[in-house]
């Protein structure tokens, strides 16, 4: 009589069927009970080797049309797992975990924005960033801001986001305005035209100052294939030069690079604009001031409109932007949330005292950045 060892590839096929929770379903062919009572004579250690078998998502938190049978749509094949990459196993990780905290808020994907939806399919975003979703949603006010697919990223990246930019507005005026009373000194009544000027400038551009360099989750579609070289490359840089990647994501120098660069364009069409309105405004009320008091002819000079917002806009794209890129992914992103993400009123206390000091350092710099090229000049008091 022949006999059959315990290592041979028949009782091999065998163990993994009699032991594994699926094998029936792959080794049904191979399978002979005859071998069945040789499996409990093998040593512990090999039946410990049988690999666990991969569960496929949830098919609560998938979409309505789809039926609990269909796992085709997703990556909890375990065979595809074995396959693929590292970064699709990641974004296959990321998927099975953000479809996880859906089911358990009770959450489906046809019931959240088109592209949240589309970056949860694609594994593009990690559970941490759908939960916060859910949190944010229950607030009216969010609910309306998360309409918006620019606010939605931002906010998403970023749950004091809304609060740091209420703090940049709210303290903007009054910074600028201290700033300007110091660099100016006693001839702030003298040139209290400029620094109405200035002022309307800061109000028009503090919103784009947090709003641009603020770091974000991407959630935007994927260009055409059509699409050029240049398109292409910045549609993949960052919003910040220093934000942190998500997992399954990585940026490289150069599209960190092009972060600045893309940045600076946006923030020089801001700039130039903002003082456009501010310095136009301003030299209204001074004209009408002129056309009510003749003795303020000599006394008050126009304001140089064009040069004055190229100026502006220059300032904008070079200081500004690099400012606000590095307080918003450096000091703000990689130093103070690590630390303080469980002390939200520490950190917007401490978020909030950083932007200040940033304000009123821009303001500083501005006027002297304003002397230097010529689009404002020092007024000698008589």
């Amino acid at each position: 009589m022949a006999f059959h060892s315990p290592m041979s590839p028949s009782s091999s096929s065998a163990l993994s069927a009699h032991h594994h929770p699926l094998g029936h379903l792959h080794l049904h062919r191979r399978l002979n009970p005859s071998r069945l009572p040789l499996l409990r004579s093998l040593p512990l250690r090999l039946r410990l080797r049988i690999p666990r078998p991969q569960l496929p998502p949830l098919p609560l938190a998938l979409p309505s049309s789809n039926d609990g049978n269909n796992n085709t749509t997703g990556g909890g094949d375990g065979d595809d797992g074995n396959d693929s990459n590292n970064d699709g196993d990641s974004s296959d990780g990321n998927r099975g975990e953000a479809l996880f905290v859906l089911a358990q808020v009770g959450r489906k994907l046809d019931t959240l924005p088109a592209d949240l939806a589309a970056a949860i399919e694609g594994g593009r975003v990690t559970a941490e960033i759908v939960r916060r979703f859910a949190d944010m949603d229950a607030s009216p006010l969010l609910r309306w801001l998360l309409q918006f697919r620019g606010f939605r990223e931002r906010l998403l990246a970023d749950d004091l986001f809304l609060a740091k930019l209420a703090m940049e507005c709210g303290v903007g005026v009054i910074a600028k305005t201290a700033a300007e009373l110091q660099k100016r000194g006693d001839n702030f009544v003298n040139e209290l035209d400029i620094v109405i000027s200035d002022v309307v400038m800061a109000i028009v551009a503090d919103f784009m100052l947090v709003y641009l360099p603020a770091p974000t989750v991407s959630l935007q579609p994927p260009l055409l294939k059509n699409a050029g070289l240049i398109a292409s490359f910045f549609h993949n840089c960052p919003d910040n030069a220093f934000q942190i990647a998500l997992a399954g994501r990585s940026f490289s120098l150069l599209q960190r690079l092009g972060a600045i660069v893309r940045n600076g364009a946006k923030l020089f069409v801001v700039g130039t604009s903002a003082s456009l309105i501010g310095t136009g405004v301003t030299s209204a009320l001074i004209k009408a001031r002129k056309a009510v008091d003749k003795e303020l002819d000599d006394e008050v000079e126009d304001i140089p409109v064009l040069s004055t917002s190229a100026a502006y806009g220059v300032y904008m794209a070079v200081s500004s932007n690099l400012r606000y890129q590095i307080l918003s992914g450096v000091i703000e992103q990689r130093m103070l949330e690590p630390v303080l993400h469980n002390h939200k009123l520490l950190l917007s206390a401490l978020c909030f005292a950083v932007r200040t000091g940033n304000t009123f350092l821009g303001s500083l710099l501005w006027v002297d950045y304003a002397r230097m090229v010529g689009v404002q000049k020092v007024q000698e008091e008589i």
